[in-house]
């Protein structure tokens, strides 16, 4: 494995961060988890244009143009020599002095992870994960802006301690008026009717590169697809559930808060755009080498 850090490539072992560094200190940074497959980079752009999206919104400047950062995660890659793989990319404020002044940052720091990644055991894909509603609410546009991918997720942290607490694998989490807005690490989708069902951005939840994949498949399949508030009761009713995200990829529900969804198996139409997904993240793309 090697890493990336400012210009210099390390080993596992050697790779280090500055204790003043301000993303470890006050979480005062960027991130993005990207996949590849088969050799090939998934959706790379559009996980820049968030990331540089997400920086430009908490003021932090990323001193590496869109083409600089491109070629460093391709050259990352291709160092590591994996055909299946995950990155992790980070861009925190920097080192500075103690205390939350970001000025006292001069220059951030990138980071490059090329790893492994298995949120859920492979099996699970097969049962399907069980979800319980966590008492950590996500925090709504009105103070946070959900749209920025931040280093701070000690929330969703709390959240995923409710889960394993509750013998569960993932926790939803409500915004402050109820309404459903994502789990700890993916968003959530729902089928009812032959319908897919997915919260709106604007009540909490990330607007996820894989949300928005399995949004244009289900479009392209003739699949109806909305956005629409969703409360706990359509997730216990629904025909089917799933979960996507970067890591996750897309994880059908076969329980919530105790209730089996449906007949707890994979639905159809979760299956057709599972399926779809496979094929597409196969192929989109040139292959690195």
């Amino acid at each position: 494995m090697e890493i990336y850090i400012d210009g210099e490539w390390y080993d596992r072992d050697t790779a280090k961060v500055s204790v003043f560094d301000h993303g470890l200190l006050y979480g005062d940074g960027v991130f993005e988890g990207i996949r590849v497959y088969n050799r090939r980079v998934f959706r790379l752009r559009e996980h820049l244009d968030r990331l540089y999206a997400s920086a430009r919104a908490i003021a932090l400047r990323i001193p590496q143009s869109v083409e600089e950062m491109t070629a460093i995660v391709n050259e990352a890659v291709r160092r590591n020599g994996r055909d299946d793989v995950y990155i992790r990319l980070v861009v925190t404020r920097g080192v500075g002095s103690l205390g939350i002044d970001p000025s006292s940052c001069p220059r951030p720091s990138l980071i490059v992870i090329v790893t492994d990644v298995s949120v859920y055991p492979p099996a699970l894909y097969a049962s399907g994960i069980r979800l319980v509603t966590s008492a950590t609410r996500q925090v709504g546009p009105d103070v946070f802006d959900p749209r920025i991918k931040s280093l701070n997720y000690l929330k969703n942290v709390l959240a995923k301690i409710d889960a394993h607490e509750a013998g569960a694998h993932e926790a939803v989490m409500l915004n402050a008026e109820g309404f459903v807005a994502e789990c700890t690490a993916d968003n959530i989708f729902l089928v009812r009717d032959g319908v897919l069902l997915t919260p709106p951005a604007q009540d909490g939840g990330l607007a996820g590169i894989t949300r928005a994949t399995v949004l244009e498949l289900a479009a392209q399949g003739g699949i109806a697809a909305h956005e629409r508030r969703l409360a706990r009761y359509d997730i216990y009713t629904a025909d089917e559930c799933f979960v996507t995200g970067t890591g996750a990829e897309i994880m059908h529900v076969r329980q919530a808060d105790g209730r089996t969804i449906a007949a707890g198996d994979a639905g159809p139409v979760t299956l057709r755009l599972r399926d779809a997904f496979h094929a597409l993240v196969r192929t989109a793309g040139e292959p690195l080498w």
